[in-house]
Protein backbone atom coordinates (compact mmCIF):
# COMPACT_ATOMS: atom_id res chain seq x y z
CA UNK A 1 0.00 0.00 0.00
CA UNK A 2 3.11 2.29 0.69
CA UNK A 3 4.53 1.94 -2.61
CA UNK A 4 1.59 2.89 -4.39
CA UNK A 5 0.55 5.55 -2.62
CA UNK A 6 4.11 6.73 -2.95
CA UNK A 7 3.53 6.51 -6.83
CA UNK A 8 0.43 8.15 -6.75
CA UNK A 9 1.74 10.98 -5.05
CA UNK A 10 4.76 11.00 -7.80
CA UNK A 11 1.75 11.20 -10.42
CA UNK A 12 0.28 14.25 -8.93
CA UNK A 13 3.67 16.23 -8.77
CA UNK A 14 3.90 15.54 -12.47
CA UNK A 15 0.83 16.17 -13.41
CA UNK A 16 0.66 19.66 -10.90
CA UNK A 17 4.41 20.55 -12.48
CA UNK A 18 3.13 20.13 -16.16
CA UNK A 19 -0.16 22.02 -15.06
CA UNK A 20 2.10 25.08 -13.98
CA UNK A 21 4.31 24.44 -17.02
CA UNK A 22 1.59 25.16 -19.30
CA UNK A 23 -0.26 28.13 -17.56
CA UNK A 24 3.50 29.82 -17.55
CA UNK A 25 3.18 29.48 -21.28
CA UNK A 26 -0.03 30.70 -21.51
CA UNK A 27 0.69 33.69 -19.46
CA UNK A 28 4.01 34.91 -21.68
CA UNK A 29 3.37 37.62 -24.38
CA UNK A 30 5.25 36.48 -28.09
CA UNK A 31 6.51 39.64 -29.85
CA UNK A 32 5.92 40.57 -33.44
CA UNK A 33 8.14 41.37 -36.29
CA UNK A 34 6.44 44.77 -37.53
CA UNK A 35 9.24 46.22 -39.14
CA UNK A 36 10.39 46.96 -41.93
CA UNK A 37 13.68 47.08 -40.42
CA UNK A 38 15.99 48.52 -42.67
CA UNK A 39 18.77 49.89 -40.74
CA UNK A 40 22.24 50.03 -41.91
CA UNK A 41 23.98 47.57 -39.70
CA UNK A 42 22.67 44.19 -38.05
CA UNK A 43 22.70 45.30 -34.77
CA UNK A 44 20.57 48.27 -35.31
CA UNK A 45 17.93 46.07 -36.92
CA UNK A 46 18.18 43.86 -33.93
CA UNK A 47 17.61 46.69 -31.39
CA UNK A 48 14.62 48.34 -33.24
CA UNK A 49 12.72 44.44 -33.16
CA UNK A 50 13.42 44.18 -29.37
CA UNK A 51 12.12 47.61 -28.91
CA UNK A 52 9.38 46.85 -30.54
CA UNK A 53 8.53 43.95 -28.48
CA UNK A 54 9.16 45.26 -24.78
CA UNK A 55 8.52 42.47 -22.27
CA UNK A 56 7.42 40.28 -25.19
CA UNK A 57 8.76 36.67 -25.80
CA UNK A 58 10.97 36.83 -29.10
CA UNK A 59 12.41 33.76 -30.82
CA UNK A 60 15.61 33.19 -32.37
CA UNK A 61 14.03 32.63 -35.62
CA UNK A 62 12.48 36.07 -35.47
CA UNK A 63 15.68 37.68 -34.43
CA UNK A 64 17.32 35.82 -37.60
CA UNK A 65 14.85 37.02 -39.79
CA UNK A 66 15.11 40.57 -38.90
CA UNK A 67 18.75 40.37 -38.60
CA UNK A 68 18.73 39.59 -42.91
CA UNK A 69 20.30 42.01 -44.89
CA UNK A 70 17.34 44.13 -46.34
CA UNK A 71 18.41 43.85 -49.97
CA UNK A 72 19.88 40.74 -50.49
CA UNK A 73 17.92 39.15 -47.76
CA UNK A 74 21.30 37.03 -46.66
CA UNK A 75 21.21 35.40 -43.49
CA UNK A 76 23.93 36.98 -41.08
CA UNK A 77 25.94 34.20 -39.47
CA UNK A 78 27.09 36.56 -36.22
CA UNK A 79 23.80 37.29 -35.05
CA UNK A 80 24.96 35.91 -32.10
CA UNK A 81 27.38 38.29 -31.53
CA UNK A 82 25.34 41.23 -32.31
CA UNK A 83 22.78 40.10 -29.64
CA UNK A 84 25.71 39.94 -26.93
CA UNK A 85 26.58 43.95 -28.04
CA UNK A 86 23.71 44.96 -27.10
CA UNK A 87 23.81 43.90 -23.69
CA UNK A 88 27.22 44.17 -23.02
CA UNK A 89 28.17 47.33 -24.93
CA UNK A 90 24.62 49.56 -25.43
CA UNK A 91 23.78 48.44 -22.11
CA UNK A 92 20.38 46.36 -22.84
CA UNK A 93 18.79 43.96 -20.53
CA UNK A 94 17.85 41.02 -22.39
CA UNK A 95 17.31 37.78 -20.84
CA UNK A 96 17.53 33.93 -21.66
CA UNK A 97 16.49 30.83 -20.55
CA UNK A 98 19.69 31.29 -17.85
CA UNK A 99 17.67 34.42 -16.36
CA UNK A 100 13.96 33.39 -16.32
CA UNK A 101 13.01 29.24 -16.15
CA UNK A 102 9.52 30.57 -17.97
CA UNK A 103 11.78 31.19 -21.62
CA UNK A 104 12.29 28.09 -23.22
CA UNK A 105 15.77 27.88 -25.42
CA UNK A 106 16.19 30.42 -27.92
CA UNK A 107 13.73 32.59 -26.35
CA UNK A 108 14.54 36.47 -25.49
CA UNK A 109 13.13 38.59 -23.33
CA UNK A 110 14.11 42.68 -22.95
CA UNK A 111 12.08 43.90 -19.85
CA UNK A 112 12.81 47.55 -20.21
CA UNK A 113 14.36 50.17 -22.83
CA UNK A 114 16.37 51.60 -19.97
CA UNK A 115 20.56 51.34 -20.47
CA UNK A 116 23.13 50.59 -18.11
CA UNK A 117 26.18 52.85 -17.71
CA UNK A 118 28.77 50.79 -20.11
CA UNK A 119 32.33 51.17 -20.05
CA UNK A 120 35.02 52.37 -22.45
CA UNK A 121 35.45 51.60 -26.29
CA UNK A 122 36.48 48.21 -27.10
CA UNK A 123 39.92 47.53 -28.79
CA UNK A 124 40.37 46.11 -32.10
CA UNK A 125 42.61 43.54 -33.60
CA UNK A 126 45.11 44.47 -35.74
CA UNK A 127 44.08 42.43 -39.20
CA UNK A 128 47.50 40.51 -39.50
CA UNK A 129 47.40 39.74 -35.70
CA UNK A 130 44.26 37.81 -36.82
CA UNK A 131 46.03 35.82 -38.90
CA UNK A 132 48.46 34.78 -36.28
CA UNK A 133 45.64 34.11 -34.01
CA UNK A 134 43.90 31.99 -36.90
CA UNK A 135 46.35 29.72 -37.78
CA UNK A 136 47.67 29.24 -33.99
CA UNK A 137 44.26 28.34 -33.62
CA UNK A 138 44.03 25.67 -36.67
CA UNK A 139 40.77 27.97 -37.99
CA UNK A 140 38.98 26.79 -35.17
CA UNK A 141 37.03 27.98 -31.58
CA UNK A 142 39.33 28.42 -29.53
CA UNK A 143 36.84 28.31 -26.48
CA UNK A 144 37.93 25.37 -23.62
CA UNK A 145 35.84 24.07 -20.95
CA UNK A 146 37.78 21.47 -18.59
CA UNK A 147 39.00 19.28 -21.54
CA UNK A 148 36.35 20.11 -23.83
CA UNK A 149 37.42 22.27 -26.84
CA UNK A 150 35.02 23.39 -29.00
CA UNK A 151 37.06 23.38 -32.22
CA UNK A 152 34.13 24.48 -35.10
CA UNK A 153 35.43 26.04 -38.25
CA UNK A 154 34.41 28.78 -39.97
CA UNK A 155 31.12 27.17 -42.53
CA UNK A 156 30.18 24.70 -40.02
CA UNK A 157 26.72 24.46 -39.07
CA UNK A 158 26.81 24.58 -35.31
CA UNK A 159 25.27 21.46 -33.60
CA UNK A 160 24.11 23.52 -30.24
CA UNK A 161 23.04 27.37 -31.91
CA UNK A 162 22.14 26.68 -35.01
CA UNK A 163 23.11 28.76 -38.05
CA UNK A 164 26.74 28.79 -39.83
CA UNK A 165 29.62 29.52 -37.67
CA UNK A 166 31.09 32.48 -38.53
CA UNK A 167 35.24 32.80 -36.26
CA UNK A 168 35.58 36.40 -34.73
CA UNK A 169 38.53 37.70 -32.72
CA UNK A 170 38.34 38.12 -28.80
CA UNK A 171 40.21 39.98 -26.44
CA UNK A 172 41.12 36.89 -23.69
CA UNK A 173 40.50 39.02 -20.82
CA UNK A 174 37.44 41.49 -20.35
CA UNK A 175 37.93 44.76 -21.95
CA UNK A 176 37.10 46.60 -19.17
CA UNK A 177 40.22 45.75 -16.59
CA UNK A 178 43.12 47.20 -16.31
CA UNK A 179 45.38 45.18 -18.55
CA UNK A 180 45.77 46.72 -21.50
CA UNK A 181 44.52 44.75 -24.54
CA UNK A 182 47.68 45.24 -27.47
CA UNK A 183 45.62 45.08 -31.00
CA UNK A 184 48.86 43.46 -32.16
CA UNK A 185 50.16 40.91 -29.88
CA UNK A 186 48.51 37.63 -30.42
CA UNK A 187 48.66 35.96 -26.81
CA UNK A 188 45.76 39.06 -26.10
CA UNK A 189 43.34 37.41 -28.07
CA UNK A 190 41.25 33.96 -29.18
CA UNK A 191 39.39 32.89 -32.04
CA UNK A 192 36.15 31.94 -30.94
CA UNK A 193 32.68 31.51 -32.27
CA UNK A 194 29.76 33.60 -32.46
CA UNK A 195 27.75 31.07 -29.42
CA UNK A 196 31.14 31.48 -27.35
CA UNK A 197 31.52 34.49 -28.08
CA UNK A 198 27.98 35.01 -26.08
CA UNK A 199 29.32 32.74 -23.26
CA UNK A 200 32.36 34.15 -22.36
CA UNK A 201 30.74 37.46 -22.04
CA UNK A 202 28.07 36.06 -20.04
CA UNK A 203 30.84 34.56 -17.81
CA UNK A 204 32.15 37.73 -16.83
CA UNK A 205 31.15 41.02 -15.72
CA UNK A 206 31.98 43.49 -18.07
CA UNK A 207 31.89 46.61 -15.38
CA UNK A 208 34.30 44.86 -12.90
CA UNK A 209 36.50 42.66 -15.23
CA UNK A 210 35.57 39.58 -12.23
CA UNK A 211 34.09 36.12 -13.37
CA UNK A 212 30.19 36.38 -12.95
CA UNK A 213 29.57 33.09 -11.05
CA UNK A 214 26.08 33.86 -10.92
CA UNK A 215 25.71 33.46 -14.78
CA UNK A 216 28.18 30.83 -14.87
CA UNK A 217 25.64 28.85 -12.33
CA UNK A 218 22.76 29.72 -14.40
CA UNK A 219 24.16 27.94 -17.32
CA UNK A 220 25.07 24.79 -15.41
CA UNK A 221 23.10 21.95 -15.96
CA UNK A 222 20.91 20.64 -13.47
CA UNK A 223 23.21 18.33 -11.72
CA UNK A 224 25.99 20.55 -11.47
CA UNK A 225 23.91 23.29 -9.72
CA UNK A 226 23.00 20.80 -7.04
CA UNK A 227 26.20 20.29 -5.80
CA UNK A 228 27.28 23.70 -6.11
CA UNK A 229 23.97 24.11 -3.70
CA UNK A 230 25.39 21.62 -1.69
CA UNK A 231 28.42 23.09 -1.25
CA UNK A 232 27.01 26.51 -0.35
CA UNK A 233 25.00 24.75 2.65
CA UNK A 234 28.09 23.59 3.90
CA UNK A 235 29.85 26.45 3.70
CA UNK A 236 27.40 28.11 5.72
CA UNK A 237 26.15 25.89 8.05
CA UNK A 238 23.12 24.81 6.82
CA UNK A 239 21.51 21.77 7.04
Amino acid sequence: MCWKKYCVDGQRRIKLVARMRREQELEKMYGAIKGPYSQASIKKRIEAFFLDNIGKVVTREQIIEVAKAPKTGMEPENWHQRLSELRTDDGYTILSWRNRKELKISEYLMPTPEKRATVSKRAKIDPATWQEVLKRAGYRCEWKEGNFVCGLRDGDVDPVGGGTVKLTPDHKRPHATAIPIDPRNPNDWQSLCGRHQVMKKNYWDDKSGWLNVYAIVQAASEQEKRRVYEFLKRYFGDK
